[in-house]
């Protein structure tokens, strides 16, 4: 059985693939576009970063389960590996660069192993037990991280997703009602938002209509940097789609003032 170093370990390599591949094709004039049933987007870069991850993940780990995106699930284990080939799609084909791979691998439903790598911004995230939470620069240099110690909402920042997504769920007056009493709104985005969490530079993170591949790799770079991860009603489960993620000091609060 892998440790949870060498995992970690492979899933970096993995990151290096897709880097090469969604950089090629990032702004390419013949990037295609498709829109997938659920109306969101898909490119081919998309595809081919998920086609390669599950091709190394069946040399390197065989005998694991595997659950993407674009291509779904194969295998039954106690091992999974979850893979967002690019999380901010809609941001990728619009020529943003704030766009990431997602790789997590899953043990016994919980997320151990997480990879988030954002090359179109420099940056890389990643974490595991016993080795902890840690970011690539810009310039190439690598430091540990951890959550902020803001403990009162007059002095937190939170970062949320879009506005409409709040007012589908019901729960836009909660979010109006929260603003007015914290330092600061922000909607980063995506990814994004949470490993801004887990560098201490955002205290809060909600967000609605997410999916398991979206928040997988997330959670143990936010817990690994002494965050919180959790449903927005409770315990998070694979089943999960409202999160909310803090540096653990205003989880309550900030779930309490959010509840519906």
């Amino acid at each position: 059985m892998p440790t949870f170093a060498e995992d970690l370990e492979l899933a970096l390599r993995m990151a290096d693939a897709a880097d090469a591949i969604a950089l090629e094709r990032f702004r390419a004039l013949d990037l295609k576009v498709e829109t997938k049933p659920d109306r969101s987007p898909v490119t081919d870069a998309d595809r081919a970063v998920e086609a390669a991850l599950k091709g190394i993940l069946a040399t390197e780990r065989p005998a694991d389960a595997l659950i993407g995106e674009e291509y779904g699930n194969s295998g039954t284990a106690s091992r999974t590996w979850i893979i967002d080939p690019i999380d901010g799609t809609a941001n990728y084909l619009r020529g943003v660069p704030v766009w990431a791979s997602l790789i997590a691998l899953v043990v016994d439903d919980k997320p151990v192993v997480g990879v988030v790598s954002a090359p179109a911004l420099g940056r890389r995230w990643w974490a595991a037990p016993k080795v902890g939470a840690f970011t690539q620069d810009i310039d190439g240099s690598v430091r540990t991280i951890s959550v902020s110690g803001v403990s009162d909402l007059e002095h937190a920042s939170l970062s949320y997703n879009n506005l409409q997504l709040w007012d589908a769920s019901g729960r836009l007056p909660q979010l109006l009602q929260l603003s007015r009493q914290i330092w600061r709104t922000r909607a980063y985005g995506d990814f994004y938002s949470y490993m801004l969490l887990a560098e201490g530079s955002v205290d809060a993170v909600a967000e609605h209509d997410l999916k398991i591949y979206d928040i997988s790799a997330l959670v143990p770079i936010v817990e690994q940097a002494g965050g919180r991860f959790s449903d927005l009603d409770g315990e998070l489960t694979a089943e999960s789609s409202s999160v909310l993620a803090t540096n653990g000091r205003l989880h309550g609060a900030i779930q309490s003032a959010l509840s519906a």
